[in-house]
């Protein structure tokens, strides 16, 4: 297999050092050290933390994204597509503690406004998705459901944030997939439930 690239060496270190010191600022002498290079090699690759950070956002990003469009494109049934972005994204944020810190604001104290703005805008697309699965059902005649499509989206997208909020706060013990079928059995009932009369 051929060796990571010194950039990918230090996003990773910086993803394990995310994940392994919650709550704790993570300084570029920190990082250089547990990635075995020096600060000056850190600003080769990257100009700033707020970079590295960046870097790793856009990582979430591709991995996320490009993985939902396939769901969209394999699964019709709008409860389907709903579960398996949920399932995605939770999934990700399991295998990902560190980037989950990221995407929660967590690491971000003190840093750049735009890695602010960057992590809301995440969050955004992901409900902006939702809405759009929800309104396509009703283009194609599925019954109308009782929830309007910007509610439905905006529960679904906070019930992702916290439970991954609940994973960070159990310093990454619980994973967010624990009871996730059952949990979204009754999600579901909620969601998807036929507007009276229909």
């Amino acid at each position: 297999m051929p060796r990571p690239s010194r950039k990918n060496v230090i996003l990773e270190t910086l993803a394990r050092l995310l994940e392994e010191n919650p709550g704790e600022r993570i300084t570029t002498a920190a990082l250089a050290r547990a990635a075995g290079v020096s600060e000056a090699a850190l600003y080769r690759h990257f100009a700033s933390k707020a970079r590295m950070f960046e870097a790793l956002l856009g990582f979430a990003e591709e991995s996320v994204f490009s993985r939902i469009n396939q769901i969209l494109e394999e699964d019709k049934d709008t409860a389907s597509r709903c579960y398996f972005i949920c399932y995605l994204l939770l999934g990700f944020a399991d295998r990902n503690p560190g980037i989950t810190r990221l995407l929660l604001g967590d690491a971000l104290t003190g840093e750049n406004e735009r890695l602010h703005t960057r992590v809301q805008q995440f969050f955004q697309r992901i409900e902006t998705q939702f809405k759009q699965v929800l309104r396509e059902a009703r283009l194609r005649g599925e019954p109308e459901h009782r929830l309007e499509p910007e509610l439905a989206a905006r529960l679904m997208t906070d019930w992702i944030e916290g439970r991954m909020h609940h994973y960070r706060r159990s310093q990454f013990a619980e994973s967010p997939l624990t009871q996730l079928e059952p949990a979204w059995e009754v999600f579901e009932q909620v969601l998807f439930a036929p507007r009276s009369g229909h």
